[in-house]
């Protein structure tokens, strides 16, 4: 018996930290392989909380309850951002500076005539 007077020490490990990129890339390879409907699957988790439109296959329940749904959110709308969005616009930047150029190559040509 241990005497009352002492303080015990519990100390809890922490978790690994979770990665969420990771997490939606485990949690959409789940939904998959047991023939679900991936993107329909985690909007219903995001919009509702309910842990249950997750399949428990491959943990991935238990990993994207890890996690914030807002952070899901968050990078699932950066991604969005970083590769629709922007890409587009160096694209058009591209597209454009190469569109004024071959009209300053047109006015050199025409200026030489």
């Amino acid at each position: 018996m241990q005497k009352l007077n002492n303080t015990q020490y519990f100390r809890v490990q922490k978790d690994t930290e979770v990665i969420v990129s990771d997490v939606i890339r485990t949690v959409y390879s789940a939904l998959t392989e047991k023939g679900y409907n991936p993107v329909n699957q985690i909007v219903g988790y995001i919009m509702s909380g309910d842990p249950t439109y997750i399949t428990s296959h491959k943990g991935a329940r238990s990993l994207i309850m890890k996690v914030e749904r807002d952070e899901i959110i968050e990078e699932l709308l950066r991604f969005y951002i970083d590769h629709k969005i922007n890409d587009h616009k160096i694209n058009d930047h591209k597209i454009n500076d190469h569109k004024i150029n071959d009209h300053k190559v047109n006015d050199h040509q025409a200026i030489d005539r």
